[in-house]
This record gives C-alpha cells, structure tokens and sequence, in this order.
C-alpha cells in the first residue's frame, strides 16, 4: 500500500487511515491511499458528507496536552476530577478541536489548503473522556470562488465530531481557504 506524505505517529499511515470511510452512497476515500482524493475546490460540492477517522483519546493524552495549555484539576487530576463537575477526567475543549483538526487534515492530505479565515458556531457539546474514540462528519455547506483572490477557493464546512457511541461532543462551521485548479 502507497504511503501518504503525512507523519503519523505511533504507526503506519495504512493504520492511522483504517478507519476513514464514507457512509454507503457516500464519498468514500480511495482504496489505494485510504485517504480523500480531493486536491482543489473544485473537486468539493455543496451537499456532499464525508464520514472519517478514528481517534482514541487516552487518560495520558487528555493529561499530557492539559498540563501544557490548560492545566484545571479535571483535566489534569484524575482524583480531583471525580469530585468534579464532570464526575471524572475530561479532554480540554480545545484539545477535542486539534484531534478534529488532525482527522480533518489525515482524511484530505492531498487537498491545496491555503488556511482559513475561522470559524463559526463553536460548540463543546459534551466530555471527552479517556477511551472515547472519536470520528467526524463534514457536510459541505457551499463552495465559491474569490471574488478578491482568483487563485482561491473558498469552502463552508460544518463539522461534527462524535464517539464511538454516536454522541456528538463537537461541531463547528469552518470557512477554508482551498486553492483552485484551473489558476495553478
């Protein structure tokens, strides 16, 4: 199996891309790559869904990325959080937002992103707990050119972010940058 140009930690990228598909009737990544094949805006169309990855989320890693950037006790303190709010360790909410930045790039590695401007609707829906695996579903919501910037495309995306139980615990409307084909 071709390997992609991404680095995947702790594997291969046949084992971090085992798990992206599409829902039957779908857009499904190639068999070859295991990834979208996308690599302009041309290739995105409004109404389209894309279901994608698989991401477990370990109590290591929930205290890890927290101790760095967002050091409260139920995120940091597996005692102290049961005492908590919560009743127990949570992921940081913008850690649930980089592990869907990182699906969202492994699922369209090959895609001309040129950034995005933001985002919109940002919703923490509920915890991410250790042993939650998570997957995305992006709905294409529009794609137009730049009226300012001709070599640009620019696409309307919401995504949500759901365990391995169905439970949304993420969703955001994203605005990307994505580079036209036919001004390459």
């Amino acid at each position: 199996m071709p390997q992609c140009s991404r680095f995947h930690p702790n594997g291969s990228c046949s084992k971090y891309h085992q798990n992206i598909r599409a829902p039957p009737g779908r857009l499904d990544p190639t068999e070859d790559s295991q990834v979208f094949p996308h690599t302009h805006i041309d290739d995105f169309k409004p109404g389209e869904v894309y279901e994608y990855g698989a991401h477990e989320v370990t109590q290591a890693d929930i205290i890890a990325y927290a101790e760095q950037f967002d050091p409260q006790p139920f995120h940091t303190d597996p005692d102290a959080a049961k005492g908590s709010f919560y009743g127990g360790l949570i992921a940081a909410g913008l850690h649930t937002a980089s592990i869907f930045m990182r699906l969202l790039i492994d699922a369209f590695p090959h895609v001309d992103s040129k950034g995005s401007p933001g985002w919109d609707e940002v919703r923490w829906i509920a915890p991410v707990r250790p042993g939650d695996v998570l997957s995305v579903r992006t709905d294409i919501e529009a794609v137009r050119h730049s009226r300012s910037r001709p070599e640009l495309g620019i696409l309307t995306a919401r995504h949500v972010v759901s365990t391995q139980h169905a439970t949304p615990v993420f969703s955001v409307l994203n605005y990307w940058f994505v580079g036209r084909r036919d001004q390459v």
